[in-house]
């Protein structure tokens, strides 16, 4: 189904990103993956096994320049965003709302069908919680460019095993440890699964008549 086409990953240098770029090229489902990011990393996978790849290096507050990155990719993952503490209410909607909104609309224009993007547990444009009010925003806008299939992933606190965890991240795991023991799925999420998840769903049906699909926290487990 996906042998013969082309998608690229928006946001492959974060946790999630780098997660589900690994399974792409490593599973060989698209005759090829394009990266899309602010710069290029050792991806850490064996070139001569993987699907073939390229690193694209782009300036996200000029993305217009970048069009041709999008160019021939029928299905895309945005794994964009950043983490609300410590970065001022401008960036963060800068980041987790501009960049994303107009990667989406340039791919769209580009012949993007499928649309994968990430936010996060909460998402809520009514949200009171800034964060959680801008990814619900980011989503609504988002939908509104009325792609074929749009999935929206809604994680809870990522698991993950990287060595450069902020300080923030490790005091709310260690508040949160005796809850996820007791719900696993209520709160956190290991990165691989939300991954496989975005892979997983490459194959299902289209659920809803306009195609759009919110996968929550404990649908990803």
């Amino acid at each position: 189904m996906f042998l013969n086409k082309t998608a690229f990953v928006v946001g492959y240098t974060g946790v999630v990103g780098k997660e589900l770029t690994k399974l792409l090229l490593k599973k060989r489902i698209f005759e090829k993956v394009v990266l899309i990011g602010r710069r290029q990393i050792d991806l850490g996978v064996d070139n001569s096994t993987c699907a073939p790849y390229e690193q694209i290096q782009v300036d996200f507050d000029k993305i217009e320049e970048y069009k041709s990155a999008f160019h021939g990719s029928s299905v895309g993952f945005c794994c964009l965003g950043s983490k609300y503490v410590g970065v001022t209410k401008e960036n963060f909607y800068k980041v987790d709302h501009d960049y994303i909104l107009n990667v989406a609309r340039i791919a769209k224009e580009s012949g993007c069908e499928q649309f994968h993007l990430v936010t996060s547990n909460g998402a809520n444009k009514n949200s009171f919680l800034y964060g959680l009010k801008v990814k619900g925003i980011t989503e609504e806008d988002v939908t509104n460019l009325t792609f074929r299939r749009l999935l929206i992933y809604r994680p809870g606190q990522i698991l993950s095993k990287r060595e450069e965890f902020r300080l923030g991240e490790r005091i709310a795991l260690i508040v949160l440890k005796p809850i996820v023991w007791l719900f696993p799925t209520l709160l956190t999420v290991p990165v691989d699964l939300v991954a496989k998840s975005m892979i997983v769903n490459l194959w299902n049906e289209i659920k809803n008549e306009n195609g759009v699909e919110i996968i929550d926290n404990k649908t990803i487990h």
